[in-house]
């Protein structure tokens, strides 16, 4: 799974079907953005001059569309769910089978993150949130939650540093479907969330995971379930190993699936095989 717009453009995409790349999912971070990503991929795959290459990427490449947890869009939460909803309802008047706007596959992502670091890219900062906020951003989560539920689309979740709140707004709205995103807890937490029927998706972050934490690591990648595993970049964040500190792309990936593959002993190319059909049951496709 991809963030936003594909970074880099056409060769990206060109190596992406040159792999045999059977999935892609552009995700939405913004309440406003869905129609600027898929202009962008369109844009990206119109530069491909072998139009059955061009073909190949507009069959595997989907969206998805929600809004992350910013302070602002916590505060005006009624507000940007009425736009996410109507450039939802735009895309799919005005798709056909023969358009990219009908990949619209699930919600997110959204979610809660308490990891408070000011100078990082999101700029998070605790002194934000103060009670008002910290509810705010509960609620946003549970309204898009209960968007899925409306629209029987699976939901992308983006946890950080708040597991008990995010298991607690899950339980308000009774809604168990959908993807543990870019996953950041242990054991336990995976076996609550893979118990009530959640999807775990690792990223490029497992393959630099401290020598203290290793064990931990290699046990939580060996303990979720076949059905219940996914692989992702999240690019252009958590380039893997050997990779980190650049720009990922989605072609990265591959190295997540080789971290992963040794942990459960088996190979990347089988992994791989098990996470197509996971996606396949997940989104509908």
């Amino acid at each position: 799974m991809t963030e936003n717009c594909l970074i880099n453009g056409s060769e990206v995409l060109k190596k992406m079907a040159e792999r045999n790349c059977q999935f892609a999912l552009d995700i939405g971070t913004r309440s406003d953005d869905l129609q600027i990503r898929q202009s962008c991929l369109e844009k990206s795959i119109s530069q491909i001059q072998n139009t059955n290459v061009a073909d190949k990427v507009r069959n595997f490449i989907y969206f998805s569309a929600g809004i992350w947890p910013a302070v602002e869009d916590i505060h005006d939460r009624f507000n940007r769910l009425k736009i996410l909803e109507g450039c939802i309802k735009k895309a799919s008047e005005n798709s056909d089978q023969d358009t990219l706007h009908r990949k619209i596959i699930a919600i997110g992502e959204c979610g809660l993150d308490h990891h408070w670091n000011p100078s990082g890219e999101d700029g998070r900062c605790e002194n934000d949130f103060d009670e008002k906020t910290y509810k705010g951003e509960k609620e946003l989560f549970e309204l898009q939650l209960e968007l899925a539920k409306k629209m029987k689309l699976p939901i992308i979740v983006h946890s950080r540093d708040a597991f008990e709140d995010t298991l607690d707004c899950i339980k308000n709205i009774g809604y168990d479907n959908g993807i543990i995103h870019c996953y950041s807890y242990g054991l336990n937490e995976a076996k609550a969330f893979i118990d009530r029927g959640w999807y775990i998706s690792f990223s490029g972050s497992i393959t630099y995971t401290k020598k203290s934490k290793m064990e931990e690591m290699l046990e939580l990648l060996r303990y979720v379930p076949e059905d219940r595993i996914l692989c992702e970049t999240d690019s252009p964040y958590l380039a893997p190993v050997p990779y980190r500190g650049q720009k990922n792309t989605p072609c990265l990936v591959e190295e997540v699936y080789k971290f992963a593959a040794n942990a459960r002993g088996t190979t990347a190319e089988k992994l791989s095989e098990l996470v197509d059909v996971n996606v396949r049951k997940l989104f509908g496709i």
